[in-house]
């Protein structure tokens, strides 16, 4: 009885982790925004690219609001 108790036990906190793991996933997955219909479509490296130019300006932006809230 003991080792069916256990063995639910560890589904049940499997089951858990999966969600939870699923829910983490979803917000951090790409968004995928479809190119607009006049614009040629991307190759895999131009979007690559595309994606790291986006991230290095975010991050640029994110490194002067912080310097912006920073008293000298």
């Amino acid at each position: 009885m003991r080792a069916l108790f256990s063995l639910v036990g560890l589904v049940v906190v499997v089951a858990i982790i999966a969600r939870a793991m699923k829910k983490q996933l979803q917000a951090v997955a790409p968004a995928v925004v479809p190119p607009s219909p006049g614009a040629p479509a991307l190759t895999v490296p131009e979007q690559s690219r595309a994606a790291q130019q986006k991230v290095l300006q975010d991050v640029n932006r994110a490194l002067e609001q912080g310097a912006s809230r920073t008293p000298e």
